[in-house]
């Protein structure tokens, strides 16, 4: 089977392409690199065909989409620092990247997997949050919210393709997937704090530390996307993904400093000391993921504190290789 992976070189995407490429499946992957990165390539050992392009050149995403089997569409521009500061980039990347990709799987009758977001539900105060349950977003004037709206633009394209056209797609709203490879400098919270923690600075840590989250493993997230993709079942459905845990920033602070055998100390810092005009956060949210585990038998395996681990572990390795240089 031919696979291609759109974003196959980003965090959630190369993890993929090595689970694809493990099975014995022949990989291409479409990737600008500007989050993603050779080095994630060259640490699974990627064997593939790499393309370097953008999901908006409509010549190049046909040919790339009729040539392969299955697409699984991750490619987006996201983390927060980018939306707040490259927020015309971002909603163009989202909106006309996605209905490109999407016409050209429509058009060529290709299986389609493609990832959403926890932000789609906005700052909606119900949890646990399910599939059906209603957006709630903050004023047009706080741009944070231009990528939860990019996304359910997305989402909506992708709904009335799969009722108009026939699309075999399903779509994954990721809550929260934390692993190695990920990258602390979009605003990604536990890739941050333990690297701060390794380094014996400050942990950074927004408002008051109350807010609170649920986060998945990289790992787990990947045993989801291919389950919903080995069932015809999913076709036209979205589905939350979603690990197990609520804890707050405060909390998750705490234990990094612990399982990191750190002397780190927390300091709290205002929103706009961190975040330009037009920032807005959420004091929850939390993934009701029965729907996955009904369809599947699918669930979380990895706890937050396996997760923090493995995030130590790449971390420690990266440390070392700079201090080697």
């Amino acid at each position: 089977m031919k696979v291609l992976i759109t974003g196959g070189a980003g965090f959630i995407g190369s993890f993929l392409t090595q689970y694809y490429e493990k099975i014995g499946e022949t990989v291409t992957i479409l990737d600008n690199f500007s989050t993603g990165s050779l080095q994630n390539l060259d640490a699974i050992e990627f064997k593939g065909n790499s393309v370097r392009g953008d999901i908006r050149d409509d010549h190049l995403v046909d040919e790339l989409i009729k040539d392969s089997d299955l697409v699984i569409h991750m490619a987006a521009a996201l983390g927060v620092s980018n939306i707040m500061n490259s927020t015309m980039e971002s909603i163009s990347v989202n909106i006309t990247g996605s209905e490109v990709v999407l016409k050209a799987a429509s058009k060529h009758k290709k299986r389609l997997l493609i990832a959403s977001t926890s932000e789609i539900y906005g700052k909606n105060p119900k949890q646990p949050l399910s599939e059906e349950d209603d957006r709630l977003v903050g004023t047009p004037q706080n741009i944070r919210w231009s990528y939860s709206d990019a996304k359910a633009i997305e989402e909506a394209m992708a709904r009335a393709l799969n009722i108009q056209n026939n699309l075999k797609v399903t779509t994954v709203r990721f809550f929260n997937t934390v692993g190695p490879r990920q990258s602390g400098k979009y605003g990604m919270v536990i890739p941050k704090l333990v690297e701060s923690a390794l380094k014996q600075e400050d942990l950074m840590v927004h408002g008051d530390g109350s807010q609170s989250r649920v986060f998945c493993h990289v790992l787990d997230a990947i045993s989801a996307v291919t389950k919903l993709l080995e069932s015809n079942k999913s076709i036209g459905e979205v589905y939350n993904v979603g690990g197990i845990g609520e804890v707050t920033i405060k909390e998750l602070a705490e234990k990094i400093i612990k399982q990191a055998k750190s002397s780190s100390k927390i300091q709290y810092v205002a929103y706009n000391e961190v975040y330009p005009v037009g920032f807005e956060d959420m004091q929850r949210r939390v993934p009701d993921t029965s729907k996955i585990e009904n369809l599947t038998g699918w669930k979380p395996e990895r706890n937050l504190d396996q997760i923090i681990d493995d995030v130590i572990k790449y971390q420690k390795m990266v440390l070392e290789a700079e201090d080697a240089k």
